[in-house]
């Protein structure tokens, strides 16, 4: 296979803005990923401790509960990093769309956003939990809805809507966010154990399909510098204009 090679000793630039474009799947790699395979494993034991089918310390319940926390509320900040980014990046900051306004308004929906999540946190009655994790996935799904945030498809009938990393992003965003905001339910009712450990199933698929689909994603981005000359092709067509002279 024939491979495009830079010349000797050119490296390809990245600007700040391409740091930040890689800042979601980076943190996702180091971080998401790794802990959502301890908790995995957590679970896993937690459950053969609870059917007595294997020893394994006492602490694996306490553990599994408290790092589950840790990566729903990592799941959720991720997906707002990669929403903030999308929007902040679209276009120059002088350029973006709806002015000061609109990117005011965003802003505030971004902090109220982060102020639900943390209060979800913290809150202890039922209904308060139930209300910020609302709030938090309102949130997000808000920013989501932005022009600016590239969903493939919007269409549930339409097969682009099951292969968009966005949607599946936001779907797990939504189980994480149940298994917070339930989760002393979860630690006494057996209904909403099974409903969690189904959900959770459904989410480790999710996982793996955005990993799937988000390495396909990084595929079809360019470099800033790139953006001008990749953005005059044919897409449909699949051809470009002749490099200039």
């Amino acid at each position: 296979m024939a491979t495009l090679r830079l010349p000797a000793g050119l490296v390809s630039p990245m600007a700040m803005v391409d740091w930040l474009w890689i800042l979601h799947p980076v943190l996702a790699v180091v971080l998401i990923y790794p802990l959502t395979g301890v908790v995995i494993r957590l679970a896993m034991q937690t459950r053969s401790r609870r059917l007595k089918t294997a020893k394994p310390p006492p602490t694996v319940g306490r553990d599994h509960s408290d790092l589950g926390r840790w990566l729903a509320a990592g799941v959720v900040g991720l997906v707002l990093v990669a929403l903030t980014v999308a929007i902040a990046t679209h276009t120059p900051l002088d350029q973006f769309r709806g002015g000061p306004g609109r990117a005011f308004t965003l802003l505030l929906v971004l902090m109220g956003t982060l102020l639900s999540l943390g209060a979800l946190w913290i809150a202890k009655a039922p209904g308060f939990r139930l209300v910020f994790a609302v709030i938090t996935w309102a949130g997000v799904l808000g920013l989501g809805a932005q022009p600016e945030v590239w969903r493939l498809s919007d269409d549930p009938f339409s097969p682009g809507f099951w292969q968009s990393h966005y949607w599946a992003g936001v779907g797990v965003v939504g189980l994480m966010l149940f298994s917070l905001g339930a989760r002393p339910e979860i630690l006494r009712d057996l209904r909403l154990r099974r409903l969690h450990v189904t959900a959770n199933l459904l989410a480790a698929l999710l996982f793996v399909a955005q990993g799937i689909t988000g390495t396909r994603d990084l595929l079809e981005i360019p470099l800033s510098w790139q953006k001008p000359t990749i953005y005059a092709c044919d897409f449909k067509l699949r051809t470009c204009p002749p490099p200039a002279q």
